[in-house]
């Protein structure tokens, strides 16, 4: 009796290996090093650092103190500014690629996506030897006649909005892109066909569709831009220091925790902020190319009042044009725009090119003279060899952890349909979301007491919790169009998951994998704020012992680097974008 009972109990359920475990290791690995630095920095700002009990001293000093409200203006408004210009000049260049033939498009968005990678600190380099007192525009301006004196183009607000709006417009257009090449080009011909004017048709049609791509636009430029310091460290003056600047000088020079972590929530609550402003509006997928959910009542009227009125006044204005320029001319107004951008992106970093070639001991323009004199003193320092050997080596590993994990939660949000793959994606996108000023101080204060300061081991940690979301959205690209039949038919022949993956799916996204890879590769390689704390001044990386130098004094030398600094970043960047577009 027994034994039939016991073999007719039902069997216990097995414990299965769902898709969405695989996104573990990336959960855990961001919790430890993301969300708990982060969240510990935030708890150091209410937290009396002589006591240890809570206290409110640093957000009240902040609202005691002119100078600190002064800097918080400054940068929520250079932060705007910065936005709105990166949406003006971006927009059209995005647009007119969008309409491209898919061949001549990935031919021109290499001249956005080379800038875009360039590193922060060559691309301010070149704007500092561009805009300088004895820089090429004044040399120009002063030796033509055109002015009797150098134009103060440098350290004041023009030089950080040049320096800002060239770094954040390669951003803008890279945002918008996506949403604009999925719109349907018919329906703009089919709002004309009804008698809908063309200035009417785009504005109330295309436009609208692309206003999501926008608005993500916007606000990842604003964000990114709240936690700027290299910018207005060169390129501006006192009046234009920013809150990122104010963060670095509390945790380096004062060693002031608390009010350092003030700063950081103040920081971090503006860009959590815009991010929930945008949710509400257009849904968070929409900045990796999800469809939108645009809000509807009052907003939805009010923004399609103020279209209409938009649209009203550029068939006015395209009519003049027309008058004034003929057909023909105004036809060439859009492509001729878009050149000048892309030479405002490119020429300024094409620019150091031969000046790292001078013979000269200053840099002045043209070189007097050509030689390899400052590629020799490059290569010739053991303290320039150290740190480019350190920055690759660091990229590397970076780049082998950041694609296993972005890899393994790209195909667990793909093989899942849990309710849940929302948030987990958002959560791999925060680190591209949460200010890396944020970031890297709050890895500063957790490593200090692992003992991770000055190690290769906590730059990789640091580049790695960075360049997950590029992985990710790379990948995740990828399995979009993967066919996942192909995984079910190996299954049915025999094969495990894991013989699954490593025969059927890998080598078939094996594309999408290096170009993720090679993202990654770049996002290390380039990266400073992380190396600024977590370097300790020892072990420096390339783009840190640059910083350095910057600090110091401009020289041929850095000319040298960073012409070193941009040929890898395009070769990298060339490879990734062969290996995207082939998977």
């Amino acid at each position: 009796m027994s034994a039939v009972s016991l073999s007719s109990a039902p069997a216990r359920p097995k414990l299965r290996f769902g898709a969405l475990w695989l996104a573990v290791p990336g959960l855990l690995f961001l919790a430890v090093f993301f969300v708990y630095p982060v969240a510990q920095l935030l708890g150091l700002s209410v937290v009396d650092p002589e006591s240890g009990a809570f206290s409110a001293s640093a957000y009240q000093r902040i609202a005691a103190t002119d100078v600190y409200l002064r800097v918080l203006g400054i940068t929520f408004r250079i932060a705007g500014w910065t936005a709105i210009w990166s949406l003006l000049i971006g927009y059209p260049l995005a647009y007119w690629i969008a309409r491209l033939p898919d061949l001549f498009r990935g031919r021109m968005l290499l001249f956005v996506m080379v800038p875009f990678w360039t590193s922060y600190l060559v691309k301010t380099f070149a704007w500092m030897i561009v805009l300088g007192r004895s820089g090429i525009i004044n040399s120009l301006a002063t030796g033509s006649g055109i002015a009797d004196e150098p134009l103060p183009l440098l350290h004041n607000q023009f030089g950080v909005m040049v320096g800002m709006v060239h770094a954040m417009v390669p951003l803008a257009v890279m945002t918008m892109l996506p949403v604009m090449t999925g719109i349907d080009r018919r329906l703009v011909q089919a709002a004309q066909t009804l008698g809908a004017a063309p200035a009417r048709a785009f504005w109330l049609v295309y436009f609208k569709l692309s206003l999501p791509g926008v608005a993500a636009a916007g606000l990842l430029v604003f964000i990114s831009s709240l936690g700027f310091f290299i910018v207005p460290a060169f390129l501006g003056g006192r009046q234009e220091t920013m809150l990122a600047q104010l963060i670095i000088t509390q945790v380096q020079e004062l060693l002031n925790w608390s009010f350092a972590g003030a700063l950081s929530a103040m920081m971090l609550a503006a860009a959590l902020v815009s991010c929930v402003i945008y949710d509400r509006l257009f849904g968070l997928s929409t900045i990796a190319g999800g469809s939108a959910q645009v809000g509807t009542g009052r907003i939805r009227n009010l923004g399609l009042a103020v279209l209409s009125a938009v649209a009203t006044l550029a068939g006015h204005l395209a009519t003049l044009a027309r008058s004034l320029f003929g057909k023909r001319a105004s036809a060439l107004l859009l492509p001729g725009f878009c050149w000048l951008v892309i030479a405002f992106l490119v020429l300024p970093t094409l620019l150091v090119i031969p000046l790292a070639f001078t013979s000269s001991q200053f840099l002045e323009f043209p070189p007097p003279g050509y030689g390899l004199s400052w590629f020799q003193a490059y290569f010739s320092s053991p303290l320039w060899i150290q740190a480019t050997i350190r920055s690759f080596a660091v990229a590397f590993v970076t780049a082998i952890a950041a694609t296993a994990i972005g890899g393994f939660t790209a195909l667990a949000l793909a093989n899942s349909r849990t309710r849940w793959g929302g948030l987990i994606f958002a959560f791999f996108l925060a680190p591209m979301i949460v200010p890396r000023i944020v970031i890297a101080v709050g890895l500063f204060y957790l490593f200090a007491r692992l003992g991770l300061i000055a190690t290769d081991l906590g730059l990789v940690i640091g580049h790695t919790v960075l360049a997950i979301p590029f992985t990710l959205v790379t990948i995740a690209a990828v399995l979009k169009t993967y066919d996942q039949r192909l995984d079910q038919a190996a299954a049915t022949l025999g094969a495990n998951r894991l013989r699954t993956l490593t025969g059927v799916t890998i080598p078939l996204v094996k594309g999408g994998l290096v170009a993720a890879f090679l993202f990654a590769f770049i996002t290390s390689f380039d990266e400073l704020t992380i190396a600024i704390f977590v370097s300790g001044g020892i072990k420096t990386t390339l783009p840190k012992q640059m910083w350095d130098d910057m600090i110091l004094q401009l020289n041929p030398t850095l000319a040298a680097v960073s012409v070193v600094v941009f040929v890898v970043v395009t070769v990298m960047l060339l490879l990734a974008e062969r290996f995207r577009s082939s998977s």
